[in-house]
């Protein structure tokens, strides 16, 4: 009941970001229907109705992460002084961010299965009734339990890894990384300069290692033909080892995303800066982990997307069907909205430092000019290395 009321509450825009951990639910949910109504029409085929609930993993996922991104920029998981002393300490906190993310998954839930049951045609007095008949059994009893145990593993699984994110530790040592230093002289903390670039995450290397293991890995599964695996939308399936380096060179990619803005902050202003350059390098340096990660997320998620293209094109049996464009909306749009939210969360953590630079006296025009090129150097480096990385992995892939 606290975790409804808190949404009741919420500012419009967390309200909306809410609205889109729903909607990702909801059509993860539709998936997961699409795949029981293709085991309940074709009972001859079990292989094939495995192989599509296995492929909804990823949208599982890519809605799970959208929620730890939602629920970490939500005021009312945060500990303040004053809730502990009304029962509201940070467990407490983090049972309600779960609880408030299994409240929306379970209506993104409800929805899909209410959109399930009219696109079968059991609702045929709706208009579009019944539209969607092949995709989800329709004419064929739906089974209820099966179905309901599916809806039910967005809830929970998103749940769960929104908990296992904010619990107590693991929020406390994020705190940790964010405090300054103990002085060396008098061994007390000491208050951290906001524009002190923070120390350069160690994901880099890692991440260039893995994506050259992915590469390797595709070269070597390219030379057979045996064990492929079909891929969504009919498309001739790929050797086991492709798809692992193809799973490894995305997972690099991902990892790679904080140390390479942190690397791109430091060439911003690597040759006599001026302001805009020193504020805007500073300013990536610092918050390279807030917004590297989804940033790298968000460029496997399109690199992987124009490999899948590459895929597609070359297929000559059947186009790239809805469900398949469905799977691939939800990964994208929610590694959209993840880097957004990490965004405002980035605003909100510079506000203070914003307010002082306006109180000495800077122009405005200075902080925007400094957003709009933070932005503008994100783009201009990430872009080339998700075209490179997407071209390198599609190259074993051609015929």
């Amino acid at each position: 009941m606290l975790a409804l009321r808190l949404a009741r509450g919420a500012h419009p825009f967390l309200l909306l970001r809410r609205l889109l951990v729903v909607a990702a639910s909801a059509g993860t949910g539709f998936l997961l229907l699409c795949a029981l109504g293709h085991a309940v029409a074709h009972p001859d085929r079990p292989s094939a109705s495995v192989l599509r609930l296995a492929w909804c993993a990823l949208p599982l996922a890519a809605v799970a992460y959208l929620a730890v991104a939602v629920a970490r920029t939500d005021p009312s998981t945060r500990p303040r002084p004053g809730l502990s002393s009304v029962g509201l300490g940070p467990v407490r906190l983090t049972a309600i961010a779960a609880a408030s993310t299994a409240l929306a998954c379970t209506l993104g839930s409800a929805l899909a299965f209410l959109a399930c049951l009219h696109l079968r045609g059991d609702l045929s007095d709706l208009p579009f009734g019944g539209a969607a008949a092949d995709l989800l059994g329709g004419g064929r009893p739906l089974p209820v339990p099966a179905a309901l145990t599916l809806l039910a593993l967005v809830p929970l699984v998103t749940s769960v890894v929104v908990a296992l994110a904010l619990r107590p530790g693991r929020a406390r040592a994020g705190r940790r990384r964010t405090t300054a230093p103990a002085d060396a002289g008098t061994g007390s903390p000491a208050a951290r300069d906001p524009f002190d670039p923070a120390v350069a995450p160690a994901g880099l290397p890692w991440g260039v290692a893995l994506m050259a293991a992915g590469l390797a890995l595709e070269l070597y599964g390219a030379r057979g033909t045996d064990g492929a695996v079909p891929l969504p939308g009919g498309v001739p399936g790929s050797p086991a080892p492709v798809l692992a380096g193809w799973a490894l060179t995305a997972l690099g990619l991902t990892v790679t995303g904080p140390g390479f803005t942190h690397l791109c902050g430091r060439l911003l202003q690597a040759y006599r800066p001026g302001a805009t350059r020193l504020l805007a390098g500073r300013a990536l340096m610092e918050e390279s982990r807030r917004v590297g990660r989804p940033l790298g997320v968000l460029c496997a998620a399109v690199s992987a997307g124009l490999t899948a293209n590459t895929l597609y094109a070359q297929a000559d049996t059947r186009p790239f069907g809805p469900l398949s464009g469905l799977g691939a909306l939800l990964v994208l749009v929610c590694a959209a909205t993840a880097l957004f939210t990490a965004a405002v969360e980035v605003r909100q953590h510079r506000a203070a430092a914003a307010g002082a630079l306006l109180r000495l006296g800077a122009p405005t025009g200075l902080l925007r000019s400094a957003a709009l090129l933070r932005a503008a150097v994100l783009v201009a480096g990430f872009a080339p290395l998700t075209w490179l990385v997407a071209a390198l992995t599609a190259l074993p892939l051609r015929p």
